[in-house]
């Protein structure tokens, strides 16, 4: 496993340092990572279209990061995966999700972010990368918990039409080499484990359809996140290490009253004052050859953001795991093809 390193897409702003890439990568590398994810959509990190097409560009790029003292380890099309699938429910809300010429325009929106996630991947391979991240769009997600309930074949609907928009953009990620790790969330249809199991059949589990992990989402939708890796490990490619809490009561529970994060039983902390097993993670990821960064993704209903970020770097690398590379009692084994039959008995 590799890291520390920190998603930069909720420091980006319009004040100094986290205005431009290298001030906000040498404010990582001092807060302690060796690490950047680079947010696709945000312009002050990189122009995607030139990344895609321009090796010298790309240089430059890893140059900058280089030089500030961390490297680049992946770029995330979140916002723009989103746009490859959205209901008409959402149209008004993820039009600000693209350029203002596409806003009210569904279809040239929808064409626009999918060759934004197929630009990611050739600039991905410029850069030296071997996987990206996005999120997988949602066509189902209004009908989670429906009255009244769904029609027969809803779903099934869905996630076909959900399969045939995203095979395309994986077979451009076959081509260049990299993973495609969609972050299993709320509010895409690809949200737990059955809905990515789905998805996978749609698209004839296709090798570059993989996982983003991150064990916040699955605390509040109270689902097993230690058992998750045991069941997708093979196919998860990315890590996001953010904490969460859920403390339902009385009066709200995992669906959160429509309250601000604050006042939300689930909600998202700084590292180490939610309840994730990062102890259990690290050891299932390890135990499982995980060998992708682990990245700090920042999302905290309290705290500072700076300050999140300062203890990130040190709760990270506290806890990465050096595989050993044999079992303790190996100086007590002996592997003598003779001896082992005389011990059983058969010489």
């Amino acid at each position: 496993m590799k890291g520390p390193a920190v998603f930069l897409a909720q420091f980006m702003g319009d004040s100094a340092p986290f205005d431009t890439l290298g001030t906000a990568a040498r404010w990582m590398a001092d807060a302690g990572y060796v690490g950047v994810q680079i947010p696709t959509w945000d312009s002050r990190c990189i122009d995607l279209a030139k990344a895609a097409e321009s090796q010298d560009y790309c240089d430059e790029l890893a140059g900058t990061c280089r030089e500030a003292g961390v490297e680049i380890t992946e770029l995330s099309t979140h916002l723009q995966g989103q746009l490859v699938a959205v209901h008409p429910a959402y149209d008004v809300a993820f039009d600000a999700f693209a350029p203002p010429e596409l806003h009210g325009k569904p279809v040239e929106r929808q064409a626009w972010a999918v060759e934004q996630v197929k630009l990611a991947a050739r600039a991905s391979r410029r850069l030296g990368l071997n996987a990206a991240a996005t999120f997988s769009g949602a066509l189902a997600w209004p009908y989670l918990y429906p009255w009244p309930p769904r029609p027969a074949g809803l779903v099934e609907e869905a996630f076909a039409e959900l399969a045939k928009r995203w095979r395309p953009i994986l077979d451009v990620y076959e081509e260049e080499g990299i993973d495609l790790a969609y972050e299993i969330h709320p509010g895409e249809d690809l949200h737990d484990g059955v809905t990515f199991e789905r998805f996978l059949a749609g698209v004839d589990n296709h090798p570059r359809a993989n996982i983003l992990y991150d064990p916040s989402h699955y605390v509040l939708q109270s689902l097993d996140y230690l058992q998750f890796i045991d069941f997708y490990h093979e196919r998860i490619r990315m890590f996001h290490v953010k904490d969460a809490e859920l403390n339902p009561n009385g009066r709200s529970g995992v669906y959160g009253g429509f309250q601000d994060w604050v006042d939300r039983p689930g909600r998202f902390r700084s590292l180490g004052d939610g309840q994730v097993d990062f102890g259990g993670i690290f050891s299932k990821l390890t135990q499982y050859g995980y060998a992708g960064w682990a990245v700090l993704e920042w999302e905290c209903c309290l705290k500072h953001p700076e300050d999140g970020a300062r203890e990130g770097a040190p709760f990270i690398e506290a806890h990465m795991i050096r595989k050993a590379e044999g079992a303790f009692d190996d100086f007590a084994g002996g592997g003598d093809p003779a001896l082992n039959r005389a011990m059983l008995g058969l010489t």
